[in-house]
């Protein structure tokens, strides 16, 4: 509108000033300039965001969707509002206007966020917060009034009465305001997104519910997240055994599987996986089971692929006789301890090189913990420091392979000192000074690096055996580590 009065202004102005004998031919360039420039940012889609924004054919529900029962569960709680759409307005409830989902990459959060679109039968459309910045002023604001117009337009069109915009990576629109000094266009278009979930109202013929993903959710600014707006956060978070488990059977459902093929294993031994992960890992061992020429895919196929998809390919440099006795040497301490401490612990220990790692000990954990006590964070530092021990001991020194289990323990470490399980007591981050959350940490390592030291002395001759099976057979599964050691006498735990 405040276009248009403008345009009349001017072509006024330019017939008055002809009449005056005036050139104005300059002038009448410039409008028409103008207008051509218009037309291509409206109908060029200038203001359009990218070709992410998608109204997707394949329909998912939330049945297809594993590992998030909880997530599920809290979303439908606030979807529900959305399909008792008149029975909420007869109890005088506002309707929800936003949900943000907040959770780890590769979780589901795009899956659920279709998943709802099916649930409260609406039309959906998706984007990016990076689809709204541009280098030109008002462009992103443009954008956001464009994609909540559209929406309307599209259930319209559907027949429906509802539409889900789904904004991923909202962090990027979303940014506190301030936060960039030099480019207010982020704060304009911030501006614009919350007038626009302010303009949604309960009698509207198109009810809109904003959906937003983001796993930086510190980063978002205050007045998106008040009541009103984003009236409920969703955690999305990396699933559990059980929700593992799920995960697997919905990706094996199309593959063939042998008899041999254990998931709960498999899920057992994925701790610390999302849900793309794990999708991932099937379809490696799809990969794997075809390179082969195998019909089916089975439990080594699966194994091998957990591996891949941790430390990546195998390569093809190969290390020098010396290299592969160190890394054997090394891997077989961080074994020994690992079952010493943890018994049952160890899934398999390679020297294979993967990726930037020379060889590896992948350990499976019996039960997803949420918090450690001072005694399983130790074990932790024990196992790391039992590869460097291992190589002091057989070969008179150490080496740069154990940089990382050095940053690993250092680490574990921080956290035992920040958390208040130290002998320094409870103390403040900001308040400590460096000098004495260092020497705390040098004394955790240290004692800790005794303990270890002292294991493996006294196991000095299995450390020699199994590091000489490894250097000959590259790769030792956990149940032939336990059973070597086990009869070997090194222990007890084990073979009891």
């Amino acid at each position: 509108m405040v276009k248009e009065i403008l345009l009349g202004i001017a072509i006024a102005f330019t017939i008055f000033a002809a009449l005056l004998g005036i050139n104005v031919a300059p002038v009448v360039f410039l409008i028409g300039a103008f207008l051509l420039l218009s037309y291509i940012m409206e109908n060029k889609g200038f203001y359009k965001t990218g070709k992410s924004i998608i109204n997707p054919s394949s329909e998912v529900s939330f049945e297809d969707i594993g590992g998030q029962n909880t997530a599920i569960s809290e979303l439908k709680e606030a979807l529900d509002f959305v399909v008792n759409r008149e029975k909420i307005a007869q109890m005088g409830i506002r309707p929800i206007k936003g949900i943000l989902l907040v959770g780890p990459p590769g979780t589901g959060k795009t899956l659920l966020a279709k998943a709802a679109a099916k649930y409260t039968n609406s039309s959906f459309i998706a984007t990016s917060g990076s689809e709204f910045i541009e280098m030109y002023a008002g462009v992103g604001a443009q954008r956001v009034r464009h994609l909540f117009e559209r929406a309307r337009n599209l259930a319209k069109k559907e027949g429906k009465n509802s539409a889900i915009i789904f904004i991923d990576e909202i962090d990027i629109l979303g940014t506190k305001r301030g936060a960039h000094e030099s480019h207010h266009e982020y704060d304009q278009t911030l501006n614009q997104l919350l007038v626009e979930m302010d303009g949604i109202k309960e009698e509207e013929e198109v009810n809109i519910l904003v959906i937003g993903a983001t796993n930086r959710p510190d980063l978002l600014d205050p007045a998106l997240l008040r009541p009103g707006r984003f009236d409920r956060q969703v955690l999305v978070d990396l699933p559990d055994k059980n929700g593992r488990l799920q995960i697997l059977k919905i990706h094996t459902k199309n593959k063939p599987l042998g008899e041999d093929v254990n998931l709960e294993e498999i899920a057992e031994s994925t701790f610390g996986f999302s849900g793309a992960h794990l999708e991932n890992l099937c379809n490696e061992a799809a990969i794997l089971a075809l390179r082969e020429g195998s019909s089916f895919i089975s439990q080594r196929h699966f194994k091998e692929a957990i591996d891949k998809v941790i430390l990546g390919e195998r390569i093809d440099r190969k290390p020098s006789e010396e290299e592969i006795y160190r890394i054997a040497v090394h891997e077989a301490g961080h074994a020994i301890v690992g079952e010493k401490i943890n018994p049952g612990s160890v899934a398999v220990v390679t020297i294979v090189p993967r990726g930037r790692a020379l060889g590896f000990v992948r350990q499976k954990e019996k039960d997803d913990l949420l918090i450690y006590t001072k005694e399983e964070l130790e074990k932790n530092i024990m196992v790391a420091l039992g590869g460097t021990v291992a190589e002091v001991l057989l070969l008179g020194g150490r080496s740069t392979g154990s940089a990382n289990d050095f940053e690993q323990a250092v680490d574990i470490a921080k956290k035992i000192v920040f958390t208040g399980l130290s002998n320094l007591g409870v103390v403040s981050k900001e308040d400590i000074s460096k000098e004495k959350v260092s020497d705390e940490i040098n004394r955790i390592v240290k004692d800790l690096e005794e303990e270890v030291t002292k294991i493996l002395k006294e196991n000095i001759e299995k450390l020699k055996e199994v590091a000489e099976i490894l250097k000959r057979e590259e790769t030792i599964s956990g149940d032939k580590l336990r059973e070597i050691l086990s009869r070997k006498g090194v222990l007890e735990e084990v073979s009891a």
